[in-house]
């Protein structure tokens, strides 16, 4: 969008002119309608400092046009892998009626499962190399957790919208092509409580959001039995 106004013919007479006369451009664009997209920052509070880089990566945002929309989960899966006793990505937005693979890329025993509500599952003990797949659809955000490796978590968000977008390493977002009227904007991250709020679009600015994170990095959680974890035992490959 940048580039149109750029080859714009006036008379700039220096660097800062050109850059006010931008920003002022962006806003007429609109506030008008010319530009249908959500853009903004998001700050990351957690009592000491802002949070940057690493924890942005496992933060969503979602828009929900009050109009109907229709939302198309694609053919082939989509992908969460297990490997070094993580889940890569921690963080998976997928629209809702997709379906997720989960491939074990470890030397060793995992058993992937969730509890969460009318999506849970339990994909049962595989070893590396084997790959088990869960159809999500109902929407909401899965905890996903193995029955073997208490640290392992990850999350699902299976969302009723084609519109959403992760952030930055700035904490910055843009979500394009949004049909203009009203909606609700969603702000999510594993360590938050959630923040949504009313907007209609066009917006006449970027938005400014922030969440306070007061959650811990692994969840307090039981295993598939709603049992504490128990110390793997030696000459178990798990």
């Amino acid at each position: 969008m940048l580039s149109r106004f750029f080859k714009t013919q006036l008379p700039f007479r220096s660097l800062g002119f050109l850059l006010l006369s931008t920003w002022a451009l962006l806003f007429v664009g609109a506030s008008t309608g010319a530009d249908s997209s959500i853009e903004g920052t998001l700050q990351l509070l957690d009592g000491r400092k802002d949070q940057t880089g690493k924890e942005f990566r496992t933060a969503l945002v979602w828009f929900e046009p009050e109009a109907d929309v229709s939302v198309a989960p694609p053919d082939e899966p989509f992908e969460m892998i297990t490997v070094r006793k993580e889940f890569q990505p921690k963080v998976l937005p997928v629209p809702v009626g997709s379906t997720v693979s989960f491939p074990n890329q470890d030397p060793i025993l995992h058993n992937v499962f969730s509890v969460s509500g009318r999506n849970r599952f339990d994909l049962g003990l595989y070893r590396g190399g084997d790959a088990e797949e869960k159809r999500f659809e109902h929407p909401g955000v899965v905890r996903v957790f193995c029955n073997v490796h208490h640290a392992m978590v990850a999350y699902v968000a299976v969302l009723e919208t084609p519109f959403f977008s992760r952030l930055g390493r700035d904490g910055s977002f843009r979500l394009a092509d949004v049909p203009p009227g009203p909606g609700r904007l969603t702000v999510w991250h594993h360590r938050a409580e959630p923040k949504t709020l009313d907007v209609s679009l066009p917006l006449d600015a970027p938005l400014l959001l922030d969440l306070q994170l007061t959650k811990d990095q692994i969840p307090r959680h039981r295993n598939k039995f709603g049992k504490p974890y128990t110390r793997k035992r030696r000459g178990k490959a798990y």
